[in-house]
């Protein structure tokens, strides 16, 4: 690394963090990329593990001609040496010091080791993780999350199944059920909460979107051709089975959100690949004391955060799919290229993908409300017995007993209470569904830490960087 140039740690590797990496990078800054996965690309442009044989199904190959530009800058980038590239940590911490940030990240197999990054500024670029509402029976063996059944086809060419339903809502079912069918699972049903009549109301919106459109076609049009029964205003009610998934019970929505009575039937499969939609990472950005707005983290239009050397893009400042993330990164980049370097940021010089950002943030926007036009009465159908907070195996009966006869008026109460959040997960899982048994509001919690660290990682000091 130069000595001449500032450096600027992004956190995240995926579509976001390689576009900010390479603005910032081509425009005077020395970069650290620091991302968990062994590989660049996130979720979106993940990649077959190496040694994997098999050839990717051509349903996985999501915007391919990116990533290989993507991979290519990078690979320039880190051949003149103005990106290092750390795979394999784990960031549980990023500290204001008076030479500007350190970040802290977790390395080995067992994680008991930290490095820790020294830089001039910090970009968040940690993407967003999936919401997980429980219902009886989904801690089965054979449930999975979509976004998990994704991960398996596209890093490892697995498939978690022979027969299965894709269930729950949001724009990530359709792709995941696609890949599922491509890869030889058999998809007997893509059950998905959200109704026609959202879609219907907004066709102005998806007009000015048709490549959003046309893949979302393309999508439908492979599952009609493998016969995959699309069950819209459904619900997944229940899991079955003994030691694993055999079954599910399926039924229809009423207006109300609330199960049409005896329209209820069992579809046998053994896999289920659910998903309610995702939510942004924001501990990192949480721990900096960066203004939050609900769940996502609040930036102006250079993609700054209000802590000064603090740039946030992608998934973390709102939900928005691989496009949006792309062109918050860009901006991001060339911002904090600009001001690192003491120049005085061009808005110009980002105003295609200013453009780009303005669309997609109206689409996601639309989409949005399109799947939360109905409302899905979903706590109704949980069962006292139901398993809620799996780290410390929490019942929905508990929850309520804590809120109905304890008097618990808010979720961190019902933490306390009931020990719901206080497992290895730290309720990163577990709060939506448990927010929604009790009832209570869903605030992000305010987490010291991002991730789970040894006590011994805290009590001795962290190694200097290294780029191996």
């Amino acid at each position: 690394m130069t000595e001449d140039r500032p450096v600027l740690a992004v956190i995240g590797a995926g579509p976001a963090g390689l576009a900010a990496a390479l603005a910032a990078a081509a425009h005077g800054v020395q970069v650290v990329l620091v991302d968990s996965e062994p590989g660049p690309g996130g979720q979106f442009h993940r990649q077959p593990a190496p040694g994997t044989a098999a050839r990717r199904p051509p349903a996985l190959r999501h915007r391919s001609r990116t990533w290989e530009r993507l991979r290519a800058g990078l690979d320039a980038q880190l051949g003149i040496g103005r990106v290092t590239y750390l795979s394999d940590r784990h960031v549980w911490c990023v500290e204001r010091a008076s030479h500007g940030f350190t970040v802290h990240a977790l390395i080995g197999p067992d994680r008991e080791e930290s490095v820790a990054v020294r830089a001039d500024g910090v970009l968040l670029a940690t993407g967003g993780y999936e919401k997980v509402l429980p219902f009886p029976g989904w801690t089965l063996p054979g449930v999975v999350t979509a976004g998990g059944a994704q991960a398996l086809l596209k890093g490892g060419l697995a498939v978690p199944g022979r027969t299965a339903v894709v269930a729950g809502t949001g724009p990530l079912l359709l792709p995941v059920a696609t890949g599922l069918a491509a890869a030889g699972v058999d998809v007997v049903a893509l059950v998905e909460s959200a109704g026609a009549a959202g879609f219907v109301r907004r066709a102005g919106t998806w007009a000015a979107a048709p490549a959003k459109v046309t893949e979302s076609i393309a999508y439908a049009t492979r599952l009609l051709g493998r016969r995959v029964p699309v069950m819209t205003r459904h619900t997944v009610l229940a899991a079955h089975g003994d030691e694993r998934l055999e079954a599910v019970s399926v039924a229809a929505l009423d207006r109300e959100g609330r199960p049409v009575p005896g329209t209820r039937r069992r579809v046998v499969c053994d896999t289920l690949a659910v998903g309610h939609g995702l939510l942004p990472h924001t501990d990192l950005a949480d721990g900096l004391g960066c203004r939050l707005d609900g769940p996502r983290v609040v930036v102006d239009e250079e993609q700054r955060t209000d802590v000064p050397g603090v740039w946030a893009a992608g998934e973390t400042t709102g939900i928005g799919g691989a496009a949006l993330s792309l062109a918050e990164g860009h901006i991001a980049g060339r911002s904090a290229a600009a001001r690192l370097t003491g120049a005085v940021p061009d808005p110009r010089a980002w105003a295609p993908a200013a453009r780009a950002r303005t669309r997609a943030r109206a689409f996601f926007a639309a989409l949005d409300a399109a799947y939360a036009a109905r409302p899905v009465r979903w706590t109704e159908q949980v069962t006292d017995g139901t398993v809620v907070c799996r780290c410390e195996e929490v019942t929905a009966g508990a929850v309520r007993e804590a809120v109905n006869t304890l008097g618990a008026g808010d979720l961190r109460t019902v933490k306390l209470l009931t020990r719901a959040g206080m497992g290895w997960c730290q309720g990163r899982m577990c709060e939506p569904g448990v927010a929604g048994v009790a009832g209570c509001g869903l605030r992000p919690a305010r987490r010291l830490l991002a991730r789970p660290v040894p006590l011994g990682v805290l009590a001795a000091p962290d190694d200097p960087m290294d780029s191996s």
